[in-house]
C-alpha cells in the first residue's frame, strides 16, 4: 500500500508539473501571436512610377498630308473643324529608330481585337474612349522596355465629334417643307483597318450593326430640336480615304488600311530608364485642321443632307491631320 501511494503521488505531481508547463507555453505562444499581430507589414518597396498618355486635339495645329507636308482643301471639296466629344485609339508604339519598322518597337498599349464578325477586327465594345484632357490610358515604367524613343506610332480607330451642316427639304406641318441653315450634329467615325460593332449611338440615337466595317465607315446623327425633332435621323456611310500622317513613310511605310499616326518628339527624345522617380506624362496632340472634309456639290462651303432624298454630300476623308507627341 506505501509502495503503490508513492508511486500515484509522484505521478500526480508529474501530470501537475506537465500541466503546469503546457499552460505557460500556450500563454507565451498566444502573447507571442498577439505581439506580431500587432507589427505592421513589411513590403519590399516597388517601382510604382507611371507612363501616362493624355489626348488632345488641336484646330490649330499644322493640317498636313500622309507625308507630313502641308495640306490644303482641294478644289471643289469642303472641309471642318469638328469638335469633339472623344476618340480612342487601338495600339501605342514607342519607336527607336526611323529604320524600326512596325510593331518592331515597344508596344506599350495594345486594344482587344475580335473575330465575332468573321475576318479579325478591332472590338468597338471594349475601346477605351477619352475625351480630351483625360488619361487615355498608363502603364508601370517597370513594364516598358528601356530606350530611347525619338518617334511614336497610335494606331487611331475611333472618333466622336459634332460638325455644322444644312438639312434641306425637312416637312413642316401640316404642309411643304423648309431648309435649315447651320445646324449641329454628331458624327462617329471609324478609321481602323477593321471594327466589329454590334450598337453604336452617336449621340441620342442608337442603330444596331452587329458587322465589320472597314476603315471610313462613319454614322451620323442630326440633332433637331422643336417641330423638327421628328425628322432626326442616323446617316451612314463609307469616306472615299483616310488620310495618315506618317512622316518616316520613306523609311517605314503605312501599312495599309491602317490609320498608324506617326509622330516625332520635337528636342529631347523621350526616354526610358526603368529608375524613374516621377510619372511620365505624354500628351499626344492630333491636328483636327480641316480634319473632316466632303464634297461640296453646290459650292456653299456646308455640308448638305436631303431629308426627302436621305442623301449626304459624300464625305472624302476623316483622318486626324497630324500628330505632335510631347512629354513631362
Amino acid at each position: 500500500m506505501e509502495f503503490s501511494y508513492a508511486e500515484s503521488s509522484s505521478s500526480t505531481r508529474s501530470i501537475v508539473k506537465y500541466n503546469s508547463m503546457k499552460t505557460a507555453f500556450l500563454f507565451l505562444a498566444l502573447c507571442a501571436l498577439a505581439f506580431t499581430a500587432c507589427e505592421p507589414t513589411v513590403t519590399e518597396p516597388s517601382n510604382k512610377t507611371k507612363l501616362v498618355f493624355k489626348l488632345k486635339l488641336d484646330p490649330n495645329q499644322a493640317r498636313l498630308d500622309a507625308f507630313a507636308q502641308p495640306s490644303s482643301v482641294p478644289s471643289g471639296n469642303a472641309a471642318q473643324d469638328p469638335v469633339f466629344n472623344g476618340m480612342s485609339a487601338h495600339k501605342i508604339e514607342l519607336v527607336p529608330s526611323a529604320l524600326t519598322p512596325v510593331n518592331g518597337g515597344a508596344i506599350v498599349y495594345h486594344g482587344a481585337e475580335t473575330t465575332a464578325g468573321g475576318s479579325n477586327a478591332l472590338d468597338f465594345n471594349q475601346a477605351i474612349v477619352s475625351e480630351e484632357g483625360e488619361v487615355f490610358f498608363e502603364i508601370p515604367v517597370e513594364d516598358v522596355t528601356p530606350g530611347t524613343y525619338p518617334h511614336i506610332r497610335v494606331s487611331v480607330s475611333y472618333q466622336n465629334y459634332d460638325i455644322v451642316y444644312n438639312v434641306n427639304n425637312v416637312p413642316t406641318f401640316p404642309s411643304g417643307t423648309t431648309d435649315l441653315i447651320n445646324e449641329k450634329g454628331t458624327i462617329v467615325a471609324f478609321v481602323g483597318f477593321n471594327s466589329y460593332i454590334n450598337n453604336l449611338m452617336p449621340k441620342n440615337m442608337s442603330t444596331t450593326v452587329n458587322a465589320n466595317k472597314l476603315q471610313g465607315y462613319w454614322a451620323f446623327e442630326t440633332n433637331l430640336s422643336g417641330q423638327y425633332s421628328s425628322a432626326n435621323a442616323i446617316y451612314t456611310g463609307q469616306a472615299q480615304a483616310t488620310t495618315v500622317v506618317n512622316p518616316l513613310s520613306a523609311t517605314t511605310p503605312t501599312p495599309p488600311g491602317s490609320c498608324l499616326v506617326t509622330g516625332s518628339f520635337d528636342g529631347n527624345p523621350l526616354e526610358i530608364t526603368g529608375n524613374e522617380t516621377e510619372d511620365i506624362v505624354v500628351t499626344l496632340s492630333f491636328s483636327t485642321n480641316n480634319s473632316f472634309e466632303w464634297v461640296d456639290n453646290n459650292g456653299n462651303g456646308a455640308l448638305d443632307i436631303d431629308f426627302s432624298a436621305g442623301t449626304v454630300e459624300a464625305v472624302v476623308d476623316m483622318g486626324l491631320r497630324g500628330l505632335k507627341p510631347s512629354f513631362q
